[in-house]
């Protein structure tokens, strides 16, 4: 089986590092991949599949559709059995290719996109546009069960629509740690954008100094998307004069490096989630995390046993909760078992990669798929792989 991924590529973030631990695991189960970046930028240069057939057709505008020419005749050459999409951008492109070339069309639903841009105009037109063209996939996957519901809620059937969650390759070990001793270190990762919530990180932090009389460090892991708004940020950092308790280190290669540096991982987006890469990691390398009770975390997190969620957009709820955590070493270790034990369960690469595989294999209708737990559509009242009931469909999938 060949199938061919279509990337983005101007950034290397969560939906690109599952299209690329896919692209890593997906031959151990017979899959066969190319992929093809449409905006190549960080991601050909970041991924960690570089032995992965690679193609760059840079699209020059968001409507530059001339590059379905060429996909039509790499798909011919190379014999690819079945497309499959991550983004609005690459989706259209894909419901174009599939017009061309009949070939069954999957797309991996990573989030909630009309959240996902700052401008919210913008952001509600590439929603819409993105729900009106994947009418037309095979089949969605979505990446959590508050993904799909997104989904869901536009009128699209549950047969049609697959959850498998995000998986990471974590160690078969639970990291040993010594307890956390003042001053703390608390962490941060991500691609920092307003919706990321690092300012309420930021408050917190500085009500920990004041209010809490406690001492604590932030590191600060990952790109911001803009330059305006990294120059927002530390603007703010001097506003609340935590220039000395916050490092900003950029972007890492090694996030597991980073995160054996932290006591205690924060998590305060302010908006839905699909399935946060970072907080899988977080359970598997052993940090424990507080975290926004916001969509797309809830299906990550089960409250007080494997992390802290609190209300999203409110500092001192995420500043009691970290002390919390820290103040008391048998519960912060109870909670970072209890979050490797869940992560190796239901979020691995391994897992998530075979529930791929077999979802492709009913896509196409080849044997081997019957019995798969994402294989077929998942039942109306059928557990989801994470654990979470299937919401109740409403509407109908349009063929």
């Amino acid at each position: 089986m060949h199938v061919l991924h279509l990337v983005n590529g101007e950034h290397y973030a969560g939906a690109e590092r599952v299209q690329d631990l896919l692209a890593q695991w997906l031959p151990r189960f017979g899959v066969e991949v190319t992929l093809v970046c449409l905006k190549p930028d960080k991601f050909p240069r970041r991924r960690g599949c570089q032995q992965t057939p690679l193609v760059e057709l840079p699209m020059r505008t968001r409507w530059d559709l001339r590059v379905v020419r060429p996909l039509t005749q790499l798909v011919r050459q190379r014999k690819l059995d079945l497309l499959h999409s991550h983004t609005p951008r690459t989706a259209l492109v894909a419901a174009l290719l599939k017009r061309k070339t009949a070939l069954p069309w999957v797309h991996h639903v990573h989030g909630h996109t009309a959240t996902e841009a700052r401008r919210r105009g913008w952001a509600a037109l590439v929603g819409w546009i993105e729900r009106q063209v994947v009418r037309r996939a095979d089949r969605l996957v979505a990446v959590s069960q508050t993904a799909a519901g997104y989904f869901r809620n536009q009128g699209f059937a549950p047969e049609s629509l697959v959850v498998i969650p995000n998986g990471i390759a974590g160690p078969e070990q639970l990291p040993e740690r010594d307890a956390p001793r003042p001053p703390w270190r608390l962490g941060l990762v991500g691609l920092w954008r307003p919706r990321k919530g690092l300012e309420v990180a930021l408050e917190a932090l500085a009500l920990l100094r004041t209010r809490f009389s406690a001492a604590a460090a932030l590191h600060v892991v990952g790109p911001f998307e803009t330059s305006d708004y990294e120059q927002e940020v530390r603007r703010l950092v001097e506003r609340l004069e935590l220039q000395e308790q916050v490092r900003f280190l950029g972007y890492q290669q090694d996030v597991a490096a980073q995160l054996e540096q932290m006591d205690l991982l924060l998590f305060p987006s302010i908006l839905p989630e699909g399935m946060p890469m970072v907080l899988l990691e977080a359970m598997a390398w052993g940090v424990p995390v507080v975290a926004s009770e916001v969509p797309g975390v809830v299906d990550v997190v089960v409250p007080e046993e494997t992390g802290v969620l609190v209300p999203p957009q409110q500092p001192e709820a995420l500043a009691r909760a970290a002390l919390e955590a820290l103040n008391h070493p048998g519960r912060w270790e109870e909670l970072r078992r209890a979050a490797f034990t869940r992560q190796r369960r239901l979020f691995s690469a391994e897992k998530m990669a075979q529930e791929v595989a077999s979802l492709y294999q009913a896509v196409l209708g080849w044997p081997g798929a019957e019995g798969s737990s994402s294989g077929v559509a998942i039942p109306e009242e059928s557990p989801l792989p994470c654990g979470l009931p299937v919401p109740p469909s409403v509407g109908h999938f349009p063929s």
